[in-house]
């Protein structure tokens, strides 16, 4: 049974007079005023967490629409191209783990607006660069920002929703629907910001988010801190660092170079040794910023493939999408991204209704039917060709963020259901490190598909890729992922 709160017991058993009518109405206007403080903590916590979220999902998408001018603009080719999209999700992806260490040592609250700070100069950076170089600088310096937001917005979410399973799912629901309408909005607005300027106010235009965003945490509370809290582990850093660049650049150069080339076998070689090195330092690591243990906890090892697997595919399909579009059919860039609006449109029903569904039937139906989902809409852009009309788009970019909301929340509970509540810092950079790892080589990949011209023939390899690989995130589920979570998230009964 356990302890039942002091605001759900009942009031001394008292005569019925005016005085104890007194003391009920008081006890009672205690009651609503701690449940009305309650709901507004909440609400602060998820308005800061999803701006947050938002702004770091915009810079995903937003500057795909934008390729072909920056490309004119700096005369940067796909392969450079890549790296303005990849430095982002590269930078991104390797420092989300010490991240998710240091809000779990000095408060979410703290880091997360240190994030923002950093995010807002490198995109000062951005909209000013007259290299691309320098372009790709500013970017990893925004990825370096997002990293100390995202895990920070999500446990400052956990801890504001922590005395309630299904409240917490359901708020999950709304964080992940922001960064999903705006991660399938940021091609649109990028596309309205570059036709009423230039490509240069897709990056101005995060700072007012920014500074909204700093305004926003100052009304929100802290979050604990671990009991023991781990030191930053340098080696791993610097480990992770290695392996997922070598590996990132070698997928990128593969298509110009070829797989013989110095550079090429190089990045091979490096992101190998340096991964398998990485696991070993994790392994014997007392403060290890990858905690292996997190693997052998139930659904735990599936939910973060699940993950990789979805942001490999939509990252991808994207970056060669927005070059199908423009280079293949001569879409504007405001055109280009009004053809990614039923992604957004889509992405807001899905994400809502898969916190709804994982409060009462668990997180692996969800999953599995977003997956199965995805992949029917990836299977319909099989057919794209060099004169093929929107409508003939339209089936596919709308079953593909039908599918990755569906899917998206219900993985992000499970990663949160199964640590400890401390641990939550930790545990979201992990699962989010790894599908930002994945998110990188979708474009590596993809866009090596795409290289040299072959557009067309790039996008048809690429949805074929991208159609395995959520089939297999399907598997993932049903046999990874136990309905545990089910139960769990269940409102108790007295």
């Amino acid at each position: 049974m356990g302890v039942t709160p002091h605001y759900m017991t009942s009031p001394p058993d008292v005569s019925p007079t005016d005085e104890t009518s007194g003391v009920r109405s008081a006890y009672g206007s205690r009651m609503t005023h701690e449940n009305a403080s309650s709901l507004r903590s909440i609400a602060r916590a998820l308005a800061a967490a999803s701006l947050g979220f938002g702004l770091i999902q915009l810079d995903v998408t937003i500057v795909n629409v934008a390729l072909p001018r920056i490309g004119a603009t700096l005369h940067a080719p796909v392969d450079v191209l890549q790296w303005v999209v990849d430095a982002y999700a590269l930078v991104f992806a390797v420092l989300l783990l010490s991240a998710g260490v240091l809000g779990d040592r000095f408060g979410a609250r703290r880091v997360f607006r240190a994030g923002l700070a950093v995010f807002a100069l490198a995109s000062l950076g951005c909209g000013l660069a007259q290299g691309a170089m320098v372009l790709i600088a500013m970017r990893a310096l925004q990825g370096a920002g997002a990293a100390a937001m995202l895990p920070a917005s999500l446990a400052l979410l956990n801890h504001a929703c922590h005395h309630d399973a299904r409240l917490r799912a359901r708020a999950v629901g709304l964080w992940t629907a922001a960064g999903g309408v705006t991660i399938a909005a940021g091609p649109l607005i990028g596309g309205l910001l570059i036709a009423a300027g230039s490509w240069r106010t897709i990056f101005l235009v995060n700072l007012p988010i920014c500074i909204l965003g700093a305004w926003l945490t100052a009304h929100v509370d802290e979050t604990e801190r671990a009991p023991r809290a781990p030191h930053l582990d340098f080696a791993g850093q610097a480990l992770a660092i290695a392996a997922l660049t070598g590996l990132t650049g070698g997928v990128i150069e593969l298509r110009p170079l070829g797989l013989s080339h110095p550079l090429v076998l190089g990045g091979f070689a490096v992101a190998l040794v340096a991964g398998a090195a990485f696991i070993r330092c994790e392994a014997r690591s007392r403060a290890p910023m990858l905690p292996l243990r997190f693997f052998h906890l139930p659904s735990f090892a599936p939910a973060v493939g699940f993950g990789i697997l979805a942001n490999l595919t939509y990252y991808g399909i994207v970056f060669v999408l927005s070059l199908y579009l423009q280079r293949v059919l001569g879409y504007s860039a405001f055109a280009a991204g009004l053809a990614y609006l039923p992604l957004t449109a889509t992405f807001i029903v899905s994400n809502v209704a898969s916190g709804w569904l994982a409060g009462r039937a668990g997180t692996r139906r969800p999953m599995i039917a977003g997956a199965l989902v995805g992949a029917a809409g990836f299977a319909l852009l099989l057919g794209l060709g060099p004169g093929t009309g929107y409508l003939r788009m339209l089936p596919g970019f709308a079953l593909i963020p039908l599918g990755m909301g569906l899917a998206v929340p219900a993985m992000t509970t499970t990663i949160l259901s199964a640590v400890d509540k401390s641990a939550s810092g930790v545990a979201a950079a992990v699962l989010n490190a790894a599908r930002q790892a994945g998110g990188a080589v979708g474009v590596a990949l993809f866009g090596a598909f795409a290289a040299n011209g072959h557009i067309v023939g790039g996008l048809h390899a690429g949805v074929l890729t991208a159609t395995a690989a959520m089939l297999a995130a399907a598997a993932l589920a049903t046999w990874g992922i136990r309905d545990r979570q089910a139960a769990a998230l269940r409102p108790e009964r007295a």
